[in-house]
């Protein structure tokens, strides 16, 4: 099968659409359950592409969790905490592998923008994988192999009609690829380039002490922008991507963003937080949006009378700016990688803000320089790596 017709493209008015191979080989994709489309094949192909070669360097079982050509999450198998089960909200009797512990990291970081993902796995997708996607509304997700247990586990998924794609792990595309834009044909070479640790050499900081953990770490960040949508910058702690800045035209307003992603996500699991009373019949999307609305500076959206009845039991306090700064201080040992150089020291005075200790980025400003004596000041780790990997 070299070809698959697809029920629209982006939008429903774009007809025909289809994938296919046009040197007449086999799609290296087979659809096991559901019927996948355009957007659903853009993220998964990104997202198998990012989980691939996130294991390959890192050596651990990795996850992404896709939305609209951009991961929403990212991360490597690393165990997790009480707490982190806890705001993730994995279902206590399932018995963590590690392929679902970085399923549960990626999904769980920034659950508000993975609402509606397309996942990629880097490893055949287990029972207790699945049993965590199961209650997750998500549009489908792409291995490569399932196992029995998970297979029927994902079958059953909205109403039999979830999306489970099965990709031939050991298929290598072309070495140039095209694309059209406006009926004109645009081609370059793949973006095959291997991130590893022999690219984090260049410290250009005083302080130069890198830790094993923290070179994985910008790993992660840097395989995760190599698939996001350019500006792009990610904020890493543990193995997992945290904070995800995509698509903005300025550097500074992705560091913005992703900052303000990477603080919601540490909030989280302040204890005023995690005790916040939710209704036993309140749904995980309300739990979501409340607790989004909540740790915000919109809360009275969520606290005002006739709304925090709707999901709370009875009216939580507020949370106070000094409660926050105060906890959030507590966030140390950020990694941040950004997908092109940093044009200004206010991107690190940002990232100071959300923890950052380490940094990795391209270099090659006129204005490195300045950056280097910012992150001096906050004693900070920088690595310049001279490679672009913007995505676009």
């Amino acid at each position: 099968m070299n070809e698959m017709e697809l029920k629209y493209g982006c939008n429903p008015n774009q007809k025909p659409s289809r994938i296919y191979m046009e040197d007449g080989s086999e799609l290296p994709v087979t659809v096991l359950n559901g019927k996948p489309g355009y957007i659903n094949f853009l993220d998964a192909l990104n997202g198998w592409q990012l989980v691939k070669e996130l294991k390959e360097a890192t050596g651990m079982p990795a996850a992404t969790s896709f939305k609209h050509v951009s991961p929403a999450g990212a991360a490597i198998g690393k165990p997790l905490t009480q707490v982190l089960k806890d705001i993730y909200r994995v279902d206590p009797v399932v018995e963590l592998s590690p392929l679902a512990c970085a399923y549960a990291r990626a999904r769980g970081a920034d659950r508000m923008s993975s609402f509606g993902d397309f996942i990629a796995l880097s490893d055949e997708c287990d029972e207790a994988t699945a049993l965590l996607i199961k209650p997750e509304v998500s549009d489908g997700v792409i291995a490569p192999g399932f196992t029995k247990e998970a297979l029927d586990i994902l079958k059953a998924k909205k109403k039999g009609n979830y999306n489970v794609i099965q990709i031939d792990e050991n298929y290598v595309p072309a070495a140039v690829e095209h694309k059209q834009v406006y009926g004109v044909t645009f081609e370059q070479g793949r973006n095959d380039l291997k991130l590893s640790k022999d690219m984090l050499g260049n410290v250009v900081t005083e302080n130069k002490e890198l830790s094993e953990d923290a070179k994985n770490d910008m790993l992660v960040a840097l395989i995760t922008l190599k698939y996001t949508q350019s500006n792009s910058v990610c904020f890493v702690k543990d193995g997992q991507a945290i904070g995800i800045g995509a698509g903005q035209q300025s550097r500074i307003h992705c560091t913005r963003l992703a900052g303000s992603k990477a603080d919601n996500w540490y909030l989280r699991q302040m204890p005023k937080v995690l005790e916040l009373p939710f209704k036993e019949d309140a749904g995980r999307a309300d739990r979501d949006n409340a607790t989004d609305l909540y740790i915000g500076e919109f809360y009275e959206d969520i606290l005002a009378d006739g709304t925090w009845e709707r999901v709370f039991t009875h009216k939580p306090e507020p949370l106070t700016e000094k409660e926050k700064k105060e906890w959030l201080a507590g966030n140390t040992d950020v990694t941040l990688g950004s997908d092109a150089f940093f044009p200004f020291g206010d991107n690190i005075d940002r990232a100071a803000k959300s923890g950052v200790k380490f940094i990795v980025q391209p270099g090659g400003s006129i204005r490195d320089d300045q950056v280097i004596e910012t992150c001096d000041k906050y004693g900070m780790v920088m690595c310049f790596t001279d490679i672009r990997l913007f995505h676009h």
